[in-house]
């Protein structure tokens, strides 16, 4: 299954399981190939390298939000990405990386399994 294919689904299941955290769930489309006037438009209006593919801003555990890294279970991470998740766990937020569908549902699980959830 392609990254893509794991995050469409992901997302399917996330709003059929949790409907009233539909809205603080999304995608933050940063990869992909694009022409390279898009790219520098995109660059210019902040669009970062390395930073991970979904964001669940709901705050658990003592930490601000989630934000998911999507990899196939050959998918490596790289010095960007590295980077990217240092940064943002620096500022109080969970940061995983799920190789494959059924691993990101457990980290959404795990995460939202709490009764401090201020959504």
């Amino acid at each position: 299954m392609t990254e893509h294919d794991t995050q469409r689904l992901l997302v399917a299941w996330f709003r059929d399981r949790y409907p009233h955290l539909a809205a603080v769930f999304f995608a933050i489309p940063n990869g992909g190939h694009r022409n390279p006037a898009t790219g520098r438009k995109l660059k210019e209006e902040g669009v970062l390298s390395g930073i991970p593919d979904l964001m669940l801003a709901v705050q658990c555990h003592g930490r601000a939000g989630l934000f998911l890294e999507l990899k196939t279970n050959t998918g490596t991470v790289n010095k960007n990405q590295r980077a990217a998740h240092e940064a943002l766990r620096a500022q109080g937020y969970a940061v995983s990386i799920a190789r494959g569908y059924d691993a990101a549902k457990a980290v959404i699980v795990d995460y939202l399994n709490t009764e401090t959830i201020h959504a």
